[in-house]
């Protein structure tokens, strides 16, 4: 993921904040009736221990309302959490003031304390930010490991992360890495099932599922609204009158995409809406008026575990009918079993699709579920959650600018110490590569200032009779940080092949140089369809044999040639699809943990007024050519990141 994670923060010694979702049912004696959420987080906290870590806690439970209500203290929630760790807990009357601050201050590495309701207070759902200080004025750093409210911009969601440095806990990488995968890089066929009482509850899901996958399976009450959207008669069954039209247009959107969208043939009509109500299966175009569908019939059942059976990936939400009535929860088991067998991914969320399958014993077999419910929905909606979006990000953004055959060392140093003074207090790192007759000025007029510097290029030899040459030696000698390798205009104009850039990474390697690798194609190998085969390519040429440490060190530029001084830019689509296809090049390459910390940007025709188009997922930062060479229109590059 491209968020920090536990395994990127230093821990040992420090006081880290967690927000886990730790909002569990009780009875009416205060006991904890299901702590699945609580034993979700353990690992998040066992880490933290095991690494020398003081652990505060910080949770909601109910709805308070912004007022102290005594049956959502979260005090039971301490003892019972000191139960499952198997060592004390310590518990704060309050989560801010006093008793939070002396409780936080009392605390010592490997021990645990847990905050008193969040939800106490009205600031934390207002994500006031004075709130947010308090907080994050217990610890040093800030986990998050509450998937489950992740979609809410709360105080000790979002507000926090503005004043401690910030990763996901080990329960919302899980969440992220599975249900965003679904959404992002799903494998086909890829399977949606969507079930529960109302279409309105799930239109945004449907929809975006819809650009996703090849098959996607409706049931529940939802599927009625869909059924009479088509013209049967429901009888007596939930519709929603009011959503047909968006029924129908979801209809025409899945046959326009050619997305098999797959309506129950029979329900199970009852006579009403009890446990024990006479009932019977009717094909939907037979259905009993005087009754009601309460769950998919048998000949359905069928048709959705055939579907199911040649998947890879499958997402389920919600029950196919009313689970919870015995007489009526036949096809949600069905389901639920059909998707155990099928040996796909299989990735379920909420409750009664859960409740389900652990009834049934089949949780083992399922590779993921997750226990966000508002949030599983808004992730598969396709919304960012602001608990994610707020974490810190892995990867810092990187603008560089290539100044390629202009300008004098006067007017060199001019411009650069032009940038450092304009782009003072970026977060992002920038780096620019000035021609080499004026390297060296440069390099002593902003030395240790905010701006980095590289080499355009450099030979493979580290020395020799090759007249004209500089080697990585000599550039690392001036105290550069980074070299271009295989950039266009050095593959096109002076014919360098992919074994001559393959040398030339190793010299920058050897020379403890970053190199910026450029790959990309040309307009012809673009409209044949040959983009992937010929990026690809050039990875593999120019990376097999890097170790991980390495690897972690390099920056690949993604430059359609067709776009290199042409003032032709690719959109901002074009350039992601691409930059997401290097990602992935990479992580088959060297891995996950590896390829997350290589960064990935895109070059060709960026100026002033695109580059903010530029800043989405999968593009790490630019690489700017003819906009690099005025301190006004890199500056203003710099900060559209």
């Amino acid at each position: 993921m491209d968020k920090k994670t536990l395994a990127d923060l230093e821990v040992a010694g420090k006081k880290v904040l967690v927000r886990v979702d730790f909002n569990v049912p009780m009875d009416a004696e205060g006991k904890i009736t299901d702590d699945t959420r609580m034993t979700a987080s353990l690992p998040t906290i066992k880490y933290l221990l095991d690494h020398n870590a003081a652990v505060i806690l910080m949770a909601h439970l109910g709805r308070p309302k912004g007022e102290v209500v005594a049956k959502y203290s979260l005090a039971p929630v301490a003892k019972h959490l000191a139960e499952l760790l198997q060592q004390p807990v310590a518990f704060a009357s309050d989560c801010v003031g006093a008793a939070a601050t002396k409780a936080a201050a009392a605390l010592k590495s490997g021990q645990v304390l847990l905050l008193e309701n969040l939800r106490f207070h009205k600031e934390e759902e207002k994500n006031d930010l004075q709130f947010a200080e308090q907080l994050a004025s217990l610890a040093d750093v800030y986990v998050n490991d509450g998937f489950g409210v992740s979609h809410r911009a709360h105080a000790s969601v979002e507000g926090v992360t503005h004043f401690l440095p910030s990763a996901a806990g080990f329960l919302l990488e899980k969440e992220i890495k599975f249900i965003g995968g679904a959404v992002d890089n799903p494998e086909h066929p890829f399977v949606a099932i969507i079930g529960g009482a109302k279409v309105s509850d799930k239109i945004g899901v449907i929809a975006n599922l819809l650009t996703k996958a090849d098959t996607v399976l409706i049931g529940g009450g939802m599927a009625n609204t869909f059924l009479a959207a088509q013209g049967y008669k429901l009888g007596k069954s939930l519709v929603e009158a009011d959503k047909l039209d968006v029924a129908k247009d979801i209809l025409a959107k899945a046959a326009a995409q050619k997305v098999q969208l797959l309506l129950p043939k029979d329900l199970v009509m009852a006579a009403a809406f009890e446990a024990t109500a006479a009932h019977e299966v009717n094909t939907v175009d037979q259905l009993k008026q005087e009754y009601m569908a309460l769950d998919i019939g048998p000949a359905t059942c069928k048709e959705y575990e055939a579907a199911l059976s040649g998947a890879k990936l499958i997402v389920w939400n919600g029950p196919m009918g009313v689970f919870e009535m015995d007489a009526f929860c036949k096809g949600t088991e069905a389901i639920a079993k059909a998707v155990a067998a099928s040996g796909a991914v299989s990735i379920v969320g909420g409750g009664d699709s859960v409740a389900a399958i652990e009834k049934l014993g089949l949780a083992a077999k399922i590779t993921h579920i997750s226990t966000g419910g508002g949030a599983s929905l808004e992730y598969l909606e396709g919304k960012v959650l602001p608990g994610v979006a707020a974490l810190d990000n892995v990867r810092r953004y990187l603008i560089a600018g290539n100044w390629k055959m202009h300008k004098n060392v006067e007017e060199a140093v001019e411009l650069a110490q032009g940038i450092v003074q304009e782009t003072n207090g970026t977060v992002n790192e920038i780096v620019i590569f000035p021609p080499f007759t004026a390297l060296e000025s440069v390099a002593d007029a902003i030395d240790g200032r905010n701006v980095g510097y590289g080499s355009q290029d450099l030979h493979w030899e580290d020395s020799g009779a090759f007249t004209g040459a500089v080697s990585g030696t000599m550039i690392a000698d001036i105290g550069a940080e980074y070299t271009l390798v295989g950039h266009s205009e050095r593959r096109t104009i002076f014919g360098e092949s992919d074994e001559i850039v393959a040398k030339k990474i190793q010299a920058a390697y050897r020379n403890h140089l970053k190199p910026m690798l450029c790959v990309g194609e040309n307009l012809e190998e673009r409209q044949a369809g040959k983009t992937e085969a010929k990026i690809t390519g050039q990875l593999a040429s120019a990376l097999t044999g890097l170790k991980p440490e390495e690897a972690k060190q390099l920056v690949v530029a993604y430059e359609p040639l067709w776009a290199i001084g042409t003032g032709k830019a690719a959109t901002a689509a074009d350039a992601q699809e691409v930059c997401l296809l290097v990602r992935r090049e990479l992580t088959k390459l060297f891995g996950d943990e590896v390829a997350r910390n290589i960064r990935v940007l895109y070059g060709g025709s960026v100026n002033e007024k695109n580059a903010a188009s530029f800043c989405i997922k999968g593009i790490d930062g630019v690489l700017v050519g003819g906009a690099s060479l005025k301190v006004a229109t890199f500056s203003e590059i710099v900060r559209s990141f």
